[in-house]
């Protein structure tokens, strides 16, 4: 991993004054977090996956929303067990998965 770019994403991290980063920057920023620290970032990249999938950008993109949650919900399935947040963003990922397969 590219020191640079986890620096760049750090700070753009420490930028912000949410809980979690909202915007065209997250995905970009949690992606390469999660790589450094999965347990840390990981549930919070799912989020954004799921949040991004809806996105009015991709209205009219099924595979591409697909895609996405494909990733969230292999994401939230890699968290560790003992995540606090892993069941929440999981089922989360897998209701919204299951939605877009059922409107496909």
């Amino acid at each position: 991993m590219h020191q640079e770019l986890v620096l760049r994403a750090r700070m753009k991290l420490l930028s912000t004054d949410r809980r979690v980063l909202r915007g065209p920057d997250a995905l970009w920023v949690y992606r390469v977090l999660t790589q450094v620290n999965p347990a840390a970032h990981g549930s919070k990249l799912a989020h954004v996956l799921v949040e991004a999938s809806r996105s009015h950008r991709l209205h009219q993109l099924p595979d591409a929303r697909l895609a996405l949650l494909e990733e969230a919900v292999a994401v939230a399935r890699a968290l560790d067990a003992a995540n606090p947040f892993r069941a929440k963003v999981l089922a989360k990922a897998l209701e919204a998965r299951q939605r877009e397969l059922s409107a496909s």
